[in-house]
């Protein structure tokens, strides 16, 4: 596919790249194991480092730590260092430090924690009893039970905030597309509570500004940032919301054949990263 010149000129001038990671720089397994890359991938993200232009991965998977994920990409020849990768727990615990929150029951892993532990904030487990808890926050978290259940509800009625990482159902794999751990848990909370859970990953605000900001950008900058991915409720959303270029890939669950609503729908829609890297 060939680009038009003002497409190439803002993708050449960025101020910084936002990539997902599964259906569009890789694809791992339904269980988040190990990842192999798409095609011309590994040359992008070199050819940005050459360039000096700055970047993140950011995955809305919350079930290994940032550094775990980033290790499962060099695995894979990506040379993505630790402090490029992000989740949605990085932002999550960005939030919630930023708002004064210290006491935080988590639905989710280890690997979901463990930003929020790095941040210094008070992590009580799924089922623990406790009491002034401030906020819910889901992730990936396939052993959710009944236990957990009745004790984030007992939070959430005694006045906490319900956060989560991501609220859609659905994520590419190399065997297709397999179920997201929040989607489905906040739809049971939501049910018995009432609440409906703030997003903290993509497609928010809250997390385009921790990707813009760990890349060193000012504000200003949002508008000449590139945010590459493939599901249009998440990546195509963020990017449109803040007026950065969207750049889908049909590489994952978007297709071309998806009527999208505006705000969902990219500027470009690729089926390879090749002319990428032909631009840059």
């Amino acid at each position: 596919m060939t680009l038009s010149k003002d497409l190439s000129a803002r993708l050449r001038d960025a101020a910084g790249f936002v990539f997902d990671m599964d259906g569009t720089i890789a694809l791992g397994d339904a269980a988040s194991g190990g990842h192999k890359a798409l095609p011309h991938a590994i040359a992008l993200l070199e050819a940005l480092r050459a360039r000096g232009t700055p970047y993140v991965v950011f995955t809305n998977g919350t079930a290994k730590p940032p550094a775990a994920y980033a290790a499962s990409l060099r695995k894979a020849g990506f040379p993505v260092e630790d402090a490029r990768m992000l989740t949605p727990s990085s932002s999550t615990a960005d939030w919630l430090t930023r708002s004064g929150m210290g006491k935080v029951r988590v639905l989710g892993n280890a690997g979901c924690r463990a930003p929020l532990e790095d941040a210094g904030l008070d992590v009580v487990g799924p089922d623990e009893a406790a009491e002034g808890v401030e906020a819910v926050y889901t992730g990936w978290f396939r052993e959710f039970d009944f236990p957990a259940l009745e004790a984030a509800c007992d939070s959430l009625w005694k006045g906490a905030r319900l956060l989560t990482a991501s609220n859609v159902p659905f994520f590419a794999t190399a065997n297709g597309r397999a179920i997201g751990a929040s989607y489905p848990i906040n739809a049971m909370l939501t049910a018995m509570t009432g609440k409906r859970p703030r997003i903290l990953g993509k497609p928010s605000r809250v997390a385009f500004d921790t990707a813009r900001l760990l890349m060193g950008l000012p504000r200003s900058a949002a508008k000449h940032m590139v945010v590459v991915g493939d599901d249009p409720a998440l990546e195509m959303r963020m990017a449109n919301a803040v007026g950065a270029l969207s750049v889908g890939m049909a590489t994952g669950i978007m297709a071309k054949s998806d009527a999208l609503p505006e705000r969902d729908r990219p500027a470009v829609l690729l089926d390879s990263l090749k002319p990428l890297l032909d631009i840059l």
